[in-house]
């Protein structure tokens, strides 16, 4: 794991899975193709045809993720 990388850092979606062990490759390529309907467009950032997941938006996403569900489980 690289020590340099932090928090506000863009990371090429093919390179997650070697700072991070979740989600996997295949279930971070379903975020991105269904990003605008999940709300995961705020995590993606698009250089061309390079796709890059901002790690703070990232880990804010999953946060926000939780409360929608945590908030649907006391109604």
């Amino acid at each position: 794991m690289n020590k340099n990388l932090s928090k506000n850092s863009l990371i090429p979606l093919t390179e997650w899975s070697k700072l991070h062990p979740w989600p996997p490759i295949g279930g971070l390529r379903h975020l991105v193709f269904h990003a605008k309907e999940n709300g995961f467009d705020s995590v993606i950032r698009r250089v061309g045809r390079r796709v890059l997941i901002d790690e703070q938006a990232f880990f804010e996403w999953i946060e926000a993720q939780n409360s929608k569900k945590s908030a649907v489980g006391e109604k």
